[in-house]
């Protein structure tokens, strides 16, 4: 498959706009507070990022994440200078009483393109306790309603551990009848609050991927995944098995381009940690991703331009060649690459093989049999 060059511009840029919210979710990599952290990009700091973003070619999307968005003041002034700079731009803002219908029009107004929601639960007592704060559960169902009353597609985020996997399994009815086009699962990385959690094990995994796969064949919005990125291997192989027709956003192909009017489609080839994806945290800081807390420089130090094509942290994570383990044998570590943040959390080396994956390469495999025969000899 075609592999496209993410060296010179990345493909998604996320800013976490502020540290501040007012959840308290077990899972949040951010571990937000109430109140906002000291030294966070000011205004004109925050515009001429936005202003930089919009020179790179071909413009890339971007994700205003925290913390909680909406508790920036400045947030609608920024929204609309990324608008009017041609920037599509997605929002995630979360389930407290910021989140009001008149909030949701005027986001709309202002020039969000697509609204970004979370649900860890089919159930308000299972995804009320994950968040951490009663009610944001039935305010997160008002508000994909009144997203679709003002025309502003939606995606559903869930997160993904070893606890809340059973009842995830209840969303997908919940989510067609809301009418998101995405929904995407976030596989927990240990970072942050989510440290103290449980992951799936390799082989539940492989199992929620087969699962989610069939999902995307049969309901009505698109599937994808966030730190899970042997999704797209899955994908691969169960195409060329069945040859039918899916939602699967694992590849990128251009054409689900035509399924999303917005054109936010976050799922491109190959896109990973460093490889496409570039984070901006509250203060400044660049990361390859928010689970990938391994920092490259400051925007207000270095261009975000600069850091992004120049630094050795993301110039080796853009070098699939050198992935170690099971992952530097893969066939299909273009397109997938594993979870460099998860290789990170749970063994200390970004560039180590995907822990959470279940798949053998036939070049690990044969590798592993020369060297059984090496010992025996």
């Amino acid at each position: 498959m075609e592999r496209p060059d993410f060296a010179q511009y990345p493909y998604l840029v996320a800013w976490e706009l502020t540290n501040a919210c007012l959840l308290a979710c077990r899972h949040c990599r951010a571990s937000a507070e109430p109140h906002p952290l000291p030294g966070e990009l000011s205004t004109e700091e925050g515009l001429r990022l936005i202003e930089e973003v919009a020179t790179y070619r071909p413009k890339p999307l971007l994700l205003l994440t925290g913390g909680d968005p909406l508790a920036r003041p400045d947030l609608f002034l920024l929204i609309q200078r990324a608008r009017e700079l041609g920037v599509k731009v997605g929002l995630t803002p979360a389930a407290t009483p910021l989140l009001t219908r008149e909030t949701v029009f005027r986001l709309k107004e202002a020039g969000v393109t697509r609204l970004a929601l979370s649900l860890d639960g089919a159930r308000s007592e299972t995804h009320d306790a994950f968040r951490g704060e009663e009610g944001t559960f039935a305010r997160t169902l008002e508000a994909l309603t009144w997203a679709k009353e003002a025309g502003l597609p939606t995606q559903v985020n869930t997160t993904v551990t070893r606890d809340t996997w059973p009842e995830i399994q209840a969303l997908p009815d919940l989510l067609a009848e809301k009418g998101v086009v995405l929904w995407s699962l976030f596989f927990l990385v240990p970072v942050g609050r989510g440290a103290l959690l449980r992951q799936l094990s390799a082989k539940q995994f492989e199992e929620a991927l087969y699962w989610l796969y069939d999902v995307s064949k049969t309901y009505p919005f698109h599937v994808k995944t966030t730190e899970a990125h042997h999704f797209r291997r899955v994908v691969l192989q169960r195409r060329r098995e069945e040859r039918g027709k899916d939602r699967a956003l694992a590849a990128g192909e251009s054409l689900y381009q035509e399924y999303f009017q917005d054109g936010m489609e976050h799922s491109r080839l190959g896109v990973t940690d460093g490889n496409g994806f570039v984070f901006v945290s509250a203060t400044g800081d660049v990361a390859p991703s928010g689970f990938l807390p391994v920092y490259a420089g400051n925007i207000r130090e270095k261009p975000l331009l600069e850091i992004y094509r120049n630094s050795p942290l993301f110039q080796e994570l853009r070098n699939k060649d050198l992935l170690k383990g099971k992952c530097g044998a893969c066939e299909y570590r273009y397109v997938c690459g594993g979870s460099r943040a998860r290789a990170w959390a749970e063994t200390g080396d970004y560039l180590g093989s995907e822990p959470r994956c279940a798949y053998v390469p036939p070049a690990w495999r044969a590798r592993a049999g020369r060297v059984s025969l090496a010992r025996q000899g």
